[in-house]
Order: C-alpha cells, then structure tokens, then sequence
C-alpha cells in the first residue's frame, strides 16, 4: 500500500470521526432519553427545559384559552417508542400541554401516546379528593399509536400451497435423483 493511500484513508477516517462527534454535540435525541420520569415527577422544576420523552395512555384531555391540556398516565417505553399495556408499571400521571390548537377529541381516553418535548416545570390540579402535582410536558412532537400498528403480524396458520409453493408443499423440493 502506497503513502498516499494510507494517507488518504487516515484522513477519511479523521473526517468520518469527526462528523460522528458532531452530530452527538448537536443533540440527536439521545439526552431526551437519559431523563427518567422518575427524575422529572421528583423534582420537575430542577430539570425545567430538558427534553423529555414519555408515553402513556390519555386520561383525558382539555382545551383551554392558551393550548391543550392532556393528562395521561404514564407507562414504559418500550425500545421503538411505543409505551407499554401494563397499567401497574405506571409511576404517576403527567399533563402533557400543546400551545397550538389540538382537538381533545382527536385524542379519546385510552389513547396510547409518546410525548417528546421540554419540561415546564409542574402544576398541581384536584384527583378525586384530594391534590395531585403533575409534572407539565410542552409538547413538541406528539405520536399517536393506532391499534392497527400494535397488532402482531399475521403468520400463515400452516405451510400450504401458495403462490411461490411447488407442487409438492415446497418451494425446495426436488426428485430424489437430484441429490
């Protein structure tokens, strides 16, 4: 191997490195996960302005003269996202709030969502008899699961004959000669 060409391949190496760093400095999501909600429902108004991420089921949801309110129980995320169907794995409730105008209804309970956006710090409304604090999420992306997404896929029942199926129930089979 020639000079030049180690020497070429070094400085695609430093470039490719380089362009890694950046993107990392440059925020690719990966801080809004490091925040738990655990963090966030202890002390909201320490992490005020951090991305988060959270999810959960709607609760309900509100309009009001400023944007949208949406209380959802929060549940785990799973790793694509999706938050998950176990209601005891909760650990509280949180208002996720939308400046621009949401409908409610487009959100009916029950709802599954994922919340990405920037801490505002709590409030505190009545549930049931009694105050709760919520933790307030303003909302910058809002991602709706549909029930469709979380169906497992479809697999045949059995190994029949279909369009890519040989006569013989196979796509590989041949005459014994053939072996």
């Amino acid at each position: 191997m020639s000079a030049r060409t180690l020497l070429s391949i070094v400085a695609l190496l430093v470039m490719l490195t380089g362009g890694c760093a950046s993107m990392q400095e440059a925020g690719d999501g990966s801080d809004a996960q490091a925040l738990t909600f655990q963090q966030v429902k202890t002390a909201p108004d320490s992490v005020k302005g951090q991305a988060a991420v959270f999810g959960g089921n709607v609760l309900s949801g509100r309009r009001l003269k400023d944007g949208t309110r949406i209380e959802i129980l929060q549940l785990p995320l799973d790793r694509s996202m999706r938050p998950g169907y176990d209601l005891t794995q909760s650990q509280g409730r949180f208002i996720a709030f939308q400046r621009e105008f949401l409908d409610p209804a487009t959100l009916p309970p029950g709802t599954r969502v994922t919340v990405t956006g920037e801490i505002a710090g709590s409030t505190t409304l009545p549930l049931d008899e009694t105050d709760y604090t919520y933790p307030v999420i303003n909302i910058k992306q809002l991602r709706v699961w549909n029930k469709s997404e979380d169906a497992a896929p479809r697999i045949r029942p059995y190994m029949g004959p279909g369009p890519y199926w040989g006569p013989y129930w196979s796509p590989y089979w041949r005459p014994w000669p053939y072996w």
